[in-house]
């Protein structure tokens, strides 16, 4: 039975950093975002990580090849049909009312062992003992928590919801492909309802594992969260982490197959916390995203003296 690694909460929320720190232990491997490698890269050849075009890529070749007898032997539109059947949103309180040891239905079951099977291809290609998915959504770990074939474990990975709004309004262009494009923006009260829906669901999760951190902590001691990590996954950590130093992270590169720019990032980075939302989000928009996520702002401790 193969480790998974979930990294889940909103986008923005320091995902890309916290996963690659943690690929970076002995024993791990991360591969980004799984949930969009069947449309980025077996469809649309996006780059890996590592920078090569997924096609071109030697470790996701031999990866599709154990998992599948190789990508061309993949229907991506029948892994997209049943997405739609089974890993949304709105099927979260169902998903979570029914017990896990009834197992899935059929359309689950298939659906999910199309991750199941490539999980157990990645560690069998990498040599790892744990797969790190930063796929981040709630749904589909509501969907893997009745798959028997992993040892699913969810870090659910909090940040300020003011300092996601602002990242959410920001243009950020996305290097994955030739073309000219961006990712998603919203505005700040639809980033407050997907920092609010998102994160909440995380809550309704059972029958699994689950650590929460928040990305203000990681920053601020990364040491210590990665053998945070280390432990919940069942990894030995080090007793020295050489990749990590005061205020910085050496990196190797990876084969992420999805997430954020900096998942291009090889060799030594910088760690430290990004702040700029407390100069540059707006008085109106700050209170207003402040006023919609108060609930859950205040129970992971970003109010008053607490932050």
């Amino acid at each position: 039975m193969v480790t998974v690694l979930y990294i889940g909460g909103l986008g923005r929320s320091g995902s890309t950093l916290v996963e690659r720190l943690a690929g970076q232990l002995p024993g791990a491997c991360a591969v980004g975002e799984i949930v969009h490698l069947w449309q980025r890269g077996v469809t649309e050849n996006e780059r890996c990580g590592c920078g090569m075009a997924f096609a071109q890529c030697s470790f996701w070749q031999q990866a599709g090849k154990t998992a599948f007898g190789g990508w061309d032997e993949i229907d991506t539109g029948r892994v997209a049909a049943l997405r739609a059947q089974v890993d949304r949103n709105r099927f979260i309180p169902r998903l979570a009312a029914r017990p896990a040891r009834a197992g899935p239905g059929p359309g689950l079951a298939e659906y999910t062992a199309y991750y199941t099977r490539l999980y157990a291809a990645v560690a069998e290609v990498s040599g790892a003992r744990v797969v790190i998915d930063s796929s981040k959504h709630p749904s589909l770990a509501h969907c893997l928590r009745r798959q028997g074939e992993v040892d699913l474990r969810v870090l659910h990975l909090v940040r300020d919801s003011r300092a996601v709004a602002y990242s959410w309004g920001r243009a950020v262009r996305r290097p994955d492909t030739d073309r000219h494009s961006y990712m998603t923006r919203y505005s700040p009260a639809v980033a407050a309802a997907q920092w609010n829906g998102q994160n909440a669901a995380f809550h309704l999760l059972r029958g699994v594992p689950v650590l929460r951190l928040r990305y203000e902590d990681v920053v601020a001691a990364p040491e210590a969260a990665v053998r945070r990590i280390a432990a919940f996954c069942g990894l030995p950590a080090p007793g020295r982490l050489a990749f990590l130093g005061t205020g910085w992270a050496e990196l190797e590169p990876g084969h992420s197959v999805s997430g954020n720019p900096m998942r291009f990032a090889t060799g030594k980075i910088a760690i430290r916390p990004d702040e700029r939302w407390r100069a540059d989000l707006p008085a109106g928009p700050r209170r207003e995203v402040t006023a919609l996520t108060l609930p859950l702002l205040a129970a992971y401790g970003y109010m008053g003296g607490q932050r």
